[in-house]
Formats: structure tokens, C-alpha cells, sequence
């Protein structure tokens, strides 16, 4: 046997603690998750809104009160409730909404497609542009290269998203025409093509028509871009700050002082070595993005999550907005998950 083949008790050992890190982290992630249900039914019995009074109107009487609330299961200990909560989660019982009057799963179905669509696109554009523009701010500190990134953070921070998607519908789609304006696709597209995924820019693929994929492009990208520019903005702030802190340390120092170039040591020496910190920027961002959508689809007309939370909330549909949060909250905490696996997978430091 080689000196360096590890020996029998050394992979049995490696094994092992793998095996109690995925462990841990399995139980770490049920956890998170138990909480998210604990938090919202906490949040259900807080709502200052009667979900009986919802149910049997304003007018009824007493009996009929008192009958509704014992089938719903509000005469019951706080524990026996969480536990027929628990029992209707998993058997995907939302409840019901009260503003379409359609269980709150099927409304979430139809709804969470346009989101992830709108955030996808918008993640990759801002994704691109976000690490090109902090690796030029990282090749040469203090050129217009960094004082652009510089702005373009400040910019996307700064500007409200509501304010920003009406002057690109006034610039783009009123002034210019250059984009199709709300919604997702014109009347005379929507009833005509059959719309299987939920996905429009798919949908539109597979129908094979030019005219109808050059429709949902022109209704997509507006939205698209008022988004990337966000998540542009928080990936170009965060990466750079990340590579300018790695370019003092002592392996830079010393591969340039062996005649590296400046773009060598950013590409080869430096990225590398903030992958795991991008990995987890990333996800974040897009995390965001699904939950952080709701002015833009509101002011887009877009039918996505966010715009659906926000009707749900203005008619007090305390169903609908329990079953947008626990949503959106699941999709934060297994991207989190998903993150911190994949940054151990490509970052041996961190195992």
C-alpha cells in the first residue's frame, strides 16, 4: 500500500462524519421547515380577521356562528389545531380562497409558473451582468469600470422597483412602443393558444407561431429588466466587495510578484476562491426574486405570486396569504439548503 492511498480506518472515518453532516443538515433543514409551519399558524390565529365571520357573513346568527366554528376546529385547544393543520398541510389542503373561491393550491399552481418564469429570467440576466461588471471593477480599482459598478449598485438600491417599472412603461411601452406593455401576452394570443406549463415564454415555443413568441418576448422583458437591474445591483455590490478583499491576501501578493498578469490572478487566482461566497450570493438574490416581485408584477399586470399575494392581502384572504408565505418561505430555505450544499461541494475548505 502507498503512503498515499488512505487506509481502511481513514475512509471509514470520512465516511462517518459525511454521513453526520448529511445528518445534521437533514435535521437542521426539518427544522427550519417545522418552524415555517409553526410561524404560520401563528400568524393564521393572530390575523385580526375572523375566518368564521368570512365564512357565514356579517349577519348570521349565534347557532350558526358556533356551528361554523366547530367544524372548522377553532373551539379546540391550540395544540389539537396545530395538529389538524399539520394533517391538512400534508395532505395539500391549503383551505380555500375567498377572492376566487378555488382551493389556494390550485390558485398557487396557476400562479407560481409566472413568478419563477419572471425571476429565472431575470436571475440570468442579472447574473451575467452582475459578475462582469465586478470583475471589471476588480481588474482595475478606481477606472470608470469600478465607478460604473459602483453606480449601477447605488442605482439599483436606490431606485424604488414601483417608480422604475412606470418610467419603463412610460419610456418603453407608451413613447416608444418598444415593449408590448402589461400582461403576459396581447387578448387576441391569450385565448388562442393553449397554455399547458404555465410557463408563457414555453408555451409560446412550443406553438411554433412567430408572431405569439415575438408577443411574449415583447411583454417579458420589460419586467425582465427592471428586475435583473435589482438583482444586477445586489450581486455587482456584494462580489466585488468579496474579490477586492481576496486580492490583498498573501497568494495574490506572491502571484503577482511572480509576474502574473492582473487579469490572470482575477480569473484564476481570485474567482475561484469566492465561488462558494457567489454560490450563496446567488441564491440569495433569487430567493429575492420570488418573494421581492410583488410591486413589479402589480404595476406589470403580471399574474404571478406576487400579484396574488397582494390582492389576497387587500381582501383580507388570510387563506391565500398563509399558503403565499409558507410558499415562499419553503422556496427560501431550500434554496438556502441547496446553496450551502452545492458551496461545500465546489469548496473543499468548507466541508
Amino acid at each position: 500500500m502507498s503512503a498515499s492511498t488512505p487506509s481502511v480506518g481513514v475512509k471509514r472515518r470520512l465516511w462517518i462524519g459525511r454521513s453526520q453532516n448529511l445528518a445534521s443538515g437533514l435535521v437542521s433543514l426539518a427544522l427550519t421547515l417545522f418552524g415555517l409551519l409553526v410561524f404560520t399558524f401563528i400568524l393564521s390565529r393572530a390575523a385580526p380577521v375572523d375566518p368564521v365571520l368570512q365564512l357565514v357573513g356579517d349577519h348570521a346568527s349565534e347557532a350558526t356562528y358556533q356551528q361554523a366554528r366547530h367544524e372548522l376546529g377553532l373551539d379546540q385547544p391550540l395544540p389539537m389545531q396545530f395538529l389538524h393543520y399539520l394533517g391538512r398541510l400534508f395532505q395539500g389542503d391549503l383551505g380555500v380562497s375567498q377572492l376566487t373561491q378555488q382551493p389556494v393550491v390550485s390558485d398557487l399552481m396557476r400562479t407560481f409558473p409566472a413568478t419563477i418564469e419572471l425571476a429565472t429570467c431575470a436571475m440570468f440576466f442579472g447574473a451575467f451582468f452582475g459578475i462582469l461588471l465586478a470583475g471589471m471593477a476588480v481588474y482595475k480599482p478606481g477606472s470608470w469600470m469600478d465607478h460604473l459598478a459602483r453606480l449601477v449598485s447605488l442605482l439599483g438600491y436606490s431606485v424604488p422597483v414601483f417608480w422604475l417599472g412606470l418610467l419603463g412603461l412610460l419610456l418603453f411601452y407608451a413613447t416608444l412602443h418598444w415593449s408590448a406593455g402589461p400582461g403576459r401576452l396581447d387578448d387576441i394570443y391569450t385565448y388562442t393558444m393553449t397554455q399547458n406549463s404555465g410557463f408563457i415564454l414555453v408555451d409560446a415555443i412550443r406553438s411554433g407561431d412567430a408572431d405569439i413568441i415575438k408577443n411574449a418576448i415583447a411583454h417579458l422583458w420589460l419586467p425582465v429588466a427592471v428586475l435583473a437591474l435589482l438583482s444586477m445591483a445586489s450581486i455587482t455590490r456584494l462580489l466585488r466587495a468579496v474579490m477586492l478583499e481576496e486580492t490583498n491576501k498573501e497568494y495574490v501578493i506572491l502571484a503577482q510578484a511572480k509576474g502574473a498578469s492582473r487579469l490572470r490572478v482575477v480569473v484564476v487566482h481570485v474567482f475561484p476562491n469566492v465561488l462558494g461566497t457567489l454560490i450563496t450570493i446567488l441564491a440569495l438574490s433569487y430567493a429575492s426574486l420570488l418573494e421581492g416581485a410583488v410591486l413589479t408584477e402589480t404595476v406589470f399586470a403580471w399574474p404571478g405570486l406576487g400579484r396574488y399575494l397582494t390582492s389576497a392581502l387587500f381582501a383580507s384572504d388570510i387563506s391565500a396569504v398563509l399558503g403565499s408565505t409558507l410558499l415562499i418561505g419553503t422556496c427560501f430555505i431550500l434554496l438556502n439548503a441547496f446553496a450551502d450544499a452545492l458551496t461545500k461541494w465546489v469548496d473543499p475548505r468548507t466541508r
